[in-house]
């Protein structure tokens, strides 16, 4: 019979491991309810040894939030190449992968956790809404984009957020019919936009100048609202 022997981990690999443990565990529990035991527990270490490389929980959920922002962000990342509204679904698909898997440590995140209120929290929220609103630009074709486009995509990205936190509660709506309503969402915030500024009206037409007339856009402007009874 052959024993196994447990490898010693080199400080970042032993870092790496814990960040990984600590995620998963905020992924299925609010980090409020984490103990520093059961991350020391789950990695196979002391909890003495967890001290070792992070100073306390605060400094843990904020490594293991850093790798997960960067996750996030990655999410909107899509080749600029065909129909607009088909790449927007997609992104809204990794979005919503991302949140299905991580639910407790997004709701965490974004309604209050542990680390809330700290300058690395907040700056790593913002780099994920930023990282979207300009991969979000990037889809639109707008090299400098015009204020009142930035008003449309940051709140559009606010909507998203809120969506997916209501989602969660409870998961009552198909998730496929909230990123098809997402999509919907941006396509009438910009129509808003286009009919109040001419600069918006010529934008809008030339990044929707493409889409084909079965796509998301397209079912957006014939569908009509039935009639009350």
């Amino acid at each position: 019979m052959t024993i196994g022997v447990r490898r010693r981990m080199g400080v970042e690999e032993r870092r790496q491991q814990l960040i990984g443990v600590a995620l998963e565990l905020f992924s299925r529990r609010s980090p409020d309810e984490v103990s520093i035991d059961e991350i020391a527990s789950a990695a196979g270490i002391s909890r003495p040894l967890v001290y070792h490389y992070f100073p306390g929980k605060l400094s843990l959920y904020e490594a293991a939030l850093q790798r997960a922002a960067q996750d996030l962000a990655g999410r909107f990342a899509e080749p600029a190449e065909g129909p607009l509204g088909a790449r927007l679904e997609r992104v809204m698909g990794r979005f919503f992968d991302f949140v299905d898997e991580h639910g407790p440590g997004f709701s965490a995140l974004m309604r209050g956790g542990p680390a809330v209120g700290s300058s690395t929290t907040n700056a790593l929220i913002e780099s994920v809404r930023q990282a979207a609103y300009e991969q979000i630009v990037r889809h639109l074709r707008v090299a400098e984009p015009p204020v009142r486009l930035e008003l449309v995509v940051r709140s559009w990205i606010s909507l998203a957020e809120s969506t997916a936190l209501i989602w969660l509660d409870g998961r009552r709506v198909p998730r496929e019919e909230l990123q098809t309503q997402l999509v919907h969402g941006l396509a009438a915030l910009l129509a808003v936009s286009a009919a109040h500024d001419e600069e918006m009206a010529a934008l809008v037409h030339r990044a929707l100048g493409d889409e084909p007339a079965d796509g998301p856009f397209s079912a957006l402007v014939t569908r009509r609202i039935p009639p009350v009874s």
